[in-house]
């Protein structure tokens, strides 16, 4: 550390604690804040992208479960939904972790949680389990799904409001690569004839890894607090609420995808888990890779602007989807699903810089200048996001379940593939009438506004 008031710790508090952290002050930023955030990123990043693998597991094991375990592909969805709904709900007790725990901390212990799903698996995966028992032990591999939430609460208080764009899509980016990293690993463990317990084996300790590098080189913020006022605040907002819909349009898509991809593949269009897994990850890769891109897009043109556009793109994605599940058109579907995902990497990027922006403009609007204004925002963007995280996710509940009744239906995923361009032509309406239509302002910023400021727009943000 350079300057020693930033590293000073109470002496209530042992270990690794930041008591003063100042990263809209330029001269702190420059001198001590930028590389001590930088570090805290990285191994973030680090842990929170195992998380993702282990969330995402599921969506690799099924492709091993061949006929003798005696599953159907509706038993298959179903399992996915189920972890993906997990990792959803345990997004809200990780975000309020960080201030309980501190940040450093709670990586430690959500890293080696990690050893209890992925150490069940080994023990049950083979010919012979019981549904339910796969369904139990597929439940746990949920908490991977938590990391991202609490993760993205760290490091969105160790960046400055015009970083955290980039910040922010780094750290989801990084943790999203997980999924396709977990693909490939399992397509070289297929191509070589493996099982399962030897994807289990690689990862039990990578776990172990990141929880030792967490330890050594992150830090806890002190002034980081729990604020159940701004909670309420925050679940109160309309916003919060707003942000959570478009966030199901965008991450939803692509952690759903992400598990039903590979599914989709070997039901729909009769490739083996092999065939399926050299393709399945590319998607799911591209996506993760771009998602900074999404973020930085934002800061430069504003994330309402991006996120509209993106949800065009979706929609046109998933009209061509439609007419390729018709036609059988495996060149077609592939291709249309993988600029989907590259699609959904954007608009995660581009939503989620908007947080920060949405709530840093109603600081201005209500008369609040400078760190007041940065404060508030903060408070509230902070508090919003775990929650805006973990309805997000709940989208890739839906996807799986429409795809389970898709196929129960019609024998294939169209059905819920026009469910879903529905679902993106109502998220473009919502994000144009919010965000982007000069006329629209919320009446709360409006009665707060004085009448000499003048009106607010949320293009930018």
């Amino acid at each position: 550390m350079t300057a020693p008031s930033s590293t000073s710790a109470p002496s209530s508090r042992g270990g690794r604690w930041i008591a003063h952290w100042d990263p809209e002050n330029e001269t702190f930023w420059r001198e001590t804040g930028e590389k001590v955030a930088k570090r805290n990123l990285y191994f973030s990043v680090l842990s929170e992208h195992i998380g993702f693998s282990i969330w995402t597991l599921w969506s690799v094991l099924v492709l091993f479960m061949g006929p003798e375990y005696g599953l159907t592909p509706a038993d298959k969805f179903m399992l996915t939904s189920m972890v993906t709904l997990v990792g959803a709900v345990v997004r809200v007790p990780y975000t309020f972790a960080v201030a309980i725990f501190g940040g450093r901390n709670w990586t430690i212990v959500s890293a080696g949680l990690l050893l209890i799903p992925s150490i069940a698996a080994f023990v049950v995966m083979e010919p012979g389990t019981s549904f339910s028992t796969f369904l139990l032990v597929g439940l746990l591999a949920g908490v991977g799904g938590g990391n991202f939430a609490s993760s993205m609460t760290n490091i969105n208080a160790f960046f400055p409001l015009k970083k955290k764009g980039w910040a922010l899509g780094l750290n989801a980016g990084g943790g999203n690569i997980g999924v396709p990293v977990i693909q490939l690993v399992a397509l070289a463990i297929i191509g070589a004839s493996g099982g399962p317990r030897v994807l289990l084996g690689i990862y039990i300790p990578l776990i172990l890894v990141a929880a030792v590098l967490a330890a050594m080189f992150m830090d806890n913020i002190e002034n980081v607090k729990n604020d159940t006022g701004a909670a309420k605040d925050a679940a109160r907002d309309a916003h919060t609420w707003i942000m959570s819909f478009l966030y199901i349009g965008t991450f939803g898509s692509f952690i759903g995808y992400s598990f039903a991809f590979g599914q989709v593949l070997t039901n729909q269009f009769g490739r083996t888990p092999l065939q399926a897994a050299y393709v399945t990850f590319i998607g799911p890769l591209l996506g993760s890779l771009i998602r900074p891109v999404g973020g930085w897009l934002a800061d430069r043109y504003g994330g309402a602007k991006i996120t509209l556009y993106n949800f065009v793109g979706m929609g046109v994605a998933t009209a061509v989807l439609i007419a390729a599940s018709m036609q059988r058109s495996l060149a077609l579907f592939t291709v249309a699903f993988v600029v989907l995902f590259v699609l959904t990497g954007l608009g995660n990027g581009s939503t989620y810089k908007m947080i920060p922006g949405i709530f840093q403009n109603k600081a201005l609007a209500k008369g609040l200048e400078g760190e007041a204004a940065a404060a508030y925002g903060r408070r509230l963007s902070g508090a919003s996001m775990g929650l805006i995280g973990a309805v997000g996710a709940l989208g890739g509940v839906g996807i799986n379940l429409a795809f389970r009744q898709s196929f129960i239906s019609y024998g294939s995923g169209t059905g819920a593939f026009v469910a879903f361009l529905a679902f993106y032509v109502v998220c473009f309406v919502v994000t144009w009438a919010v965000y982007l239509r000069r006329s629209t302002r919320p009446a709360q910023v409006t009665e707060a506004a004085s009448e000499t400021k003048p009106q607010l727009s949320y293009a930018e943000v």
